[in-house]
């Protein structure tokens, strides 16, 4: 109650901004709270994501002001308006504990809101983590002018801490206000901090969900199946009992804020293609096949291909746009054979995982830099590491059996000794490797 309102003590930490111009911290503080245009007419959190450096890459195609942006606006030849976004009107700000009396106030708003909506999770905890200064809260504000400066100012809220060094960030609360909850506002809480990990070089969101929230953390895009090598998050967050792990990947090119629209815009893209592809076909009617249509084939054969031929050899078959390779892939062979290579895909990614789970595996998780070792390629002609088995697991061309991922891990291993020689720390690590590899060999050959 002593202290006093001043400039000095703004904010820094919020993301306001103006349409026209980037504002200081100070100056989108006031224009924001006062009513100004950065509250009124725009997204304050959105606009500044769109105006920043990290993020002109994704938004230089509908951002006329981008400096990456090439299109020139002309009277000839003018950028169509960009359509209204639901997000325009949500005042929001990313709230720290620095000190200052706006966020101060608004730590203790986050606070009571998370004690309300979350009655189960101990007061004392809740209280340690969103005021401890490693973390960080995305809150929504409301727009009422009467609950300025007081702690219903929050609508809604997500407290996380962030692991830049790893590229992920755990959410510790999410909640809204039971009053606004009819409003979706906890989809767009969601989506805005994605935009705003964007920012921050955040890849993966992880938290750790109770049976009541699974529903919600599934819509958000978060899914049980956790991609992340656990050794990236492992001992930085605790396991919590009865609670599911959860993981979201973060697109960094993709505005959340407009899934919808896009969604639509896809749709709408192949509705186009089909329409455009059978413009003509559809409107052509076909007369009855005569009885000695299928005179001199052989109609009893099965065979994947003979069907095929049979089919495309009908009347406005291929008028539609159908071909034998995309008959043939509707074969049963077709379908059955996608399967299996799915399957092995699956299986030798869960083999990469469960090496890169091995404590001594941290060595060989990503490339060596050939610029610090500048002699590797000397000596070592055919590198490789997880890292690349994983991106060639997942392009699907290039391991054809489980045999051929054991050999690239063999030839990990026995490069690392080839290089290192004895008596050294990477040389242990591979010879812990290649037992571990020697325990599971079995799983490489089922």
């Amino acid at each position: 109650a002593t202290l006093s309102k001043s400039k000095s003590n703004m904010s820094d930490v919020e993301i306001l901004s103006s349409k026209k111009r980037k504002l200081s911290p100070d100056a989108s503080h006031e224009e924001a709270d006062e009513g100004g245009p950065s509250s009124s007419s725009s997204s304050a959190f959105h606009n500044d994501i769109n105006s920043s450096p990290s993020s002109s890459t994704q938004h230089h195609a509908t951002s006329s002001s981008s400096p990456n942006n090439t299109n020139t606006t002309t009277p000839n030849n003018k950028l169509p308006p960009r359509p209204p976004n639901n997000y325009d009107n949500i005042r929001t700000a990313i709230v720290i504990n620095n000190g200052t009396r706006t966020n101060l106030i608004r730590l203790i708003g986050l606070k009571s809101l998370f004690a309300r909506q979350l009655p189960k999770m101990p007061k004392e905890y809740i209280a340690r983590l969103v005021f401890d200064r490693r973390h960080k809260s995305l809150a929504i504000l409301s727009s009422d002018p009467e609950k300025k400066d007081c702690d219903d100012e929050i609508i809604g809220g997500i407290c996380y801490r962030a692991y830049p060094e790893m590229r992920f960030a755990e959410i510790a609360f999410c909640a809204v206000s039971a009053s606004q909850q009819v409003k979706g506002y906890g989809t767009k809480l969601m989506n805005l901090l994605k935009m705003h990990a964007v920012t921050e070089g955040i890849e993966f969101f992880i938290t750790y969900a109770d049976n009541y929230a699974i529903g919600y953390f599934k819509k958000q895009g978060f899914t049980k199946a956790v991609s992340m090598p656990k050794g990236r998050y492992q001992g930085l967050i605790k396991d919590y009992d009865g609670g599911t792990i959860m993981e979201c990947y973060v697109h960094p090119t993709i505005d959340f804020t407009r899934v919808p629209e896009m969604i639509q815009a896809q749709k709408e893209f192949i509705l186009q293609r089909i329409r455009a592809g059978t413009a003509k076909s559809d409107k052509v009617v076909y007369p009855p096949l005569p009885p000695d249509f299928y005179a001199g084939q052989d109609v009893k054969s099965r065979a994947e291909k003979g069907a095929a031929e049979r089919s495309l050899a009908i009347p406005g078959v291929s008028e539609a746009g159908w071909t034998m390779a995309d008959l043939m892939a509707s074969t049963r062979d077709a379908k059955d054979s996608d399967k299996k290579k799915h399957q092995l895909k699956s299986d030798l990614l869960a083999l990469v995982s469960k090496v890169q789970d091995q404590q001594y595996s941290w060595c060989f998780r990503d490339p060596v830099d050939t610029n610090e070792v500048k002699d590797y390629l000397d000596v070592v002609g055919d590198p490789i590491d997880l890292k690349t088995m994983e991106k060639r697991i997942r392009r699907g061309d290039w391991y054809k059996t489980k045999h051929m991922l054991f050999s690239d891990m063999m030839k990990m291993v026995n490069n690392c000794k080839l290089y290192n020689g004895e008596g050294n720390t990477y040389y242990d690590c591979a010879v812990s490797l290649e037992k571990y590899l020697a325990s599971i060999s079995p799983m490489f050959t089922e």
